[in-house]
């Protein structure tokens, strides 16, 4: 049954279709639609209600990524990085901290997590020098992430720390000319001895869980690839949508009929949906094992972390390959500008994240094979 939240965002379609489709090339997705999916109660559904988020269940939650990623990718994108974001600094920071960043409700986040900059301590305060890739959302945000490396003390071993301060201080490169996911405006940003408070940092592999139930013991790769396959099959069935709805109007040349009663459309596009529904159901799959698991157990094992990675990485790349071969079907009408074209530029550009890459195959088959006794 759709969550109050999911209907919210199918009521939301043709005003974020309508919003990505006036944006200008390269310029970042309209404040409108931002503050339209404020407005309609759903920033926030992976944030744990005691900072007032909503905290849904995993599914419920891709659901929502999913149907906004169908109106737009690059609204879509934000909004998951965002509302991730928010998730892990929402569970894992310490009440003073929590109760700092989140003062005045959900905050708007952004930011890379990769380890690109260095913390070293100063009395209660960390300072921050890095240089970053990929803010997604940062135009728009007043919160920003960063992961760093602490330069250690004689004696002690250095932490992978993800660490949160205001927008401001980060310096932001303007430098975001690319073939897809356009108006995310993932720009660039570098860190110059930015003082922050440790309580703005939480252990990036083994946080503390401080608020929310369940699902936040799954930890920040598994949600945030979560996130990424929601994205994938929104952007995905939007492109699938787009052919269906032009097939009946499109004959080929020397073509006796439309392409919507062409056998060898049907079988292909077909295909296509078939690929599409399985990684969905998969995704969807995955999702309800790792969050039971986590219910059950207070921690999900590495087959069941890499399982979700795998199925996230699945349906990205699918989503890539199924938009190519729908280009194709759909002839010229996919040449020229509109959401077939913008879709195939969208996934490939989303393919080539670290969510996306062999790496999580590699490390699910290398779990698999592990748990596989001989005999």
């Amino acid at each position: 049954m759709p969550t109050s939240q999911l209907e919210a965002a199918r009521d939301l379609f043709n005003q974020l279709d309508a919003n990505a489709r006036s944006t200008p090339p390269a310029e970042p997705i309209a404040r409108a639609s931002i503050e339209l999916l404020i407005d309609a109660g759903l920033l926030g559904l992976m944030v744990p209600r005691a900072v007032g988020g909503n905290e849904l269940a995993l599914p419920d939650i891709v659901d929502v990524y999913e149907e906004v990623s169908r109106a737009d990718g690059s609204t879509g994108w934000c909004y998951f990085a965002a509302d991730c974001t928010a998730a892990y600094f929402g569970a894992y920071l310490d009440d003073a901290g929590a109760g700092t960043v989140f003062a005045d409700g959900v905050p708007l986040m952004a930011g890379q997590f990769a380890p690109n900059g260095t913390a070293t301590s100063f009395g209660d305060e960390l300072v921050i020098n890095g240089d970053y890739q990929f803010g997604s959302g940062i135009a728009h945000a007043s919160w920003v992430g960063a992961g760093v490396l602490t330069n250690a003390d004689q004696g002690s071993d250095s932490e992978y720390l993800f660490v949160c301060f205001p927008a401001a201080e980060a310096d932001l490169h303007g430098n975001w000319d690319v073939l897809g996911l356009q108006a995310t405006a993932s720009y660039d940003y570098s860190l110059r001895d930015v003082h922050v408070p440790r309580n703005y940092a939480f252990n990036f592999f083994q946080p503390t869980i401080y608020r929310g139930g369940p699902l936040y013991a799954l930890g920040v790769l598994p949600l945030t690839a979560a996130g990424h396959a929601g994205w994938a099959l929104g952007v995905t069935r939007r492109v699938l949508d787009e052919v269906a709805a032009v097939a009946s109007s499109v004959t080929r040349l020397g073509a006796a009929s439309s392409l919507s009663t062409n056998e060898r459309f049907l079988y292909e596009f077909g295909v296509l949906e078939g690929r599409f529904r399985a990684g969905r159901a998969w995704v969807r799959e995955a999702c309800v094992a790792a969050e039971d698991e986590a219910a059950r157990e207070g921690a999900i094992s590495a087959l069941t972390a890499s399982l979700l990675r795998e199925a996230c990485r699945k349906v990205n790349q699918d989503g890539a390959d199924i938009a190519r071969q729908a280009y194709l079907l759909a002839g010229t009408r996919a040449l020229r500008d509109g959401p077939i074209q913008k879709g195939f530029r969208d996934l490939h550009a989303g393919s080539q994240h670290f969510f996306a890459s062999p790496a999580s195959a590699i490390e699910f088959a290398t779990n698999v094979l592990t748990k596989v006794q001989p005999g």
